[in-house]
């Protein structure tokens, strides 16, 4: 399988580079850090996974995943923060926990003839969790304490990303022989809350999340896609660097730059995703690590940190644009599993 390239950005050779750099911040469990000596959490530790499958790593983003199956919790669950393969924050996040799903699945499409299929109760669990976690409207609430109490307010991005994830786990469960109706509901609540209900969320207009992450989950697409994208272009969107993290902030981020990347290339912008990519590649280090973000009012790389899941995006979106693997279409919507067709406005039915 080839490693992705896209011509005049980034090599194979840069992109096997990158790869080394995340692989050095794996723990010796499986666990991949943020960088070196940093902690780990469970949605930025799949990132990670997918970026080393897209790379050729199997074997390591193997280890990754086993990771999570041995120290998942018995209610499905992971913790928020693992700090040398010890918990520091022991609460529940539940678009970490969902994400699982994604990364198995990505995999899958990497190579189908793995044995995968072994972590499917592991997926089934989290999962199961994570719809433990919904409010009333359906949404799904962003965590849980460590003493069990439930946070009453759920989040776009968080919602859109736990969709994403459920139409993963719903295309192995087709894969995989498992009935799972119950997850095709939640599915189609949750894309129709984020269509329809904005004030089911809590709003955080401020941050480019908020504004992509409903059309790269597959919640929005078509025209509303467009719209949402079209809408607020020029308040997150920087000339020659990329994409901002937050509006009022002259800050972009590698991370968000390629997510809106992979997102324009699924929508069908394939020249405004190229030239996203290109554009925030002022962000590599010498050694194929990424930096977290740019002020760019000063010029200071900030934080001080260069983070495996922002070079991971790289590699996920230099494989969308160059279609190099199996996986390169993983977030377009056509390629899942969908439920928009199974309830038209459920507002006023009770979550299950």
């Amino acid at each position: 399988m080839p490693v992705p390239e896209v011509q005049g950005v980034l090599s194979a050779a840069q992109i096997e580079q990158t790869a080394d750099s995340i692989v050095a911040a794996q723990h010796d469990s499986g666990a991949i850090a943020w960088y070196p000596g940093g902690h780990t959490d469970p949605w930025d530790h799949v990132q990670a996974a997918m970026g080393l499958s897209t790379a050729g790593r199997r074997d390591e983003a193997v280890a990754a995943i086993q990771w999570l199956a041995d120290v998942q919790r018995p209610d499905g669950s992971w913790a928020i923060k693992y700090v040398d393969d010890t918990i520091e924050d022991a609460g529940t996040d539940a678009n970490f926990c969902a994400y699982i799903a994604a990364g198995v699945r990505h995999l899958w499409a990497i190579d189908p003839t793995g044995d995968l299929e072994r972590f499917w109760p592991v997926i089934d669990r989290a999962l199961e969790c994570v719809l433990s976690m919904r409010l009333p409207t359906g949404v799904v609430a962003w965590a849980r304490g460590s003493e069990g109490e439930l946070a009453d307010e759920a989040l776009v991005s968080g919602n859109a990303s736990i969709a994403f994830s459920l139409r993963c786990a719903l295309d192995l469960a087709r894969v995989w022989g498992h009935q799972r109706p119950d997850w095709e509901l939640a599915v189609a609540r949750i894309d129709h809350a984020l269509a329809v209900h904005p004030e089911w969320f809590t709003a955080k207009p401020r941050h480019s999340m908020d504004w992509y992450y409903p059309v790269l989950g597959g919640s929005l697409t078509g025209d509303p896609a467009a719209e949402r994208i079209d809408e607020r272009w020029d308040e997150f969107v920087v000339p020659g660097l990329g994409a901002r993290c937050v509006t009022e902030n002259p800050w972009v981020t590698g991370g968000e730059s390629c997510e809106l990347a992979l997102t324009l290339e699924a929508m069908g912008r394939r020249d405004a995703a190229l030239r996203v990519f290109s554009e925030m590649q002022h962000l590599r280090d010498h050694d194929g690590s990424y930096w977290t973000g740019l002020v760019y009012s000063d010029g200071v790389r900030w934080p001080v940190e260069r983070t495996t899941w922002t070079g991971a995006t790289v590699i996920l979106a230099a494989d969308a644009l160059s279609a190099s693997t199996p996986a390169h279409d993983l977030f377009h919507p056509e390629r899942h599993v969908r439920t928009d067709w199974l309830v038209s406005c459920p507002c006023q039915e009770p979550a299950r």
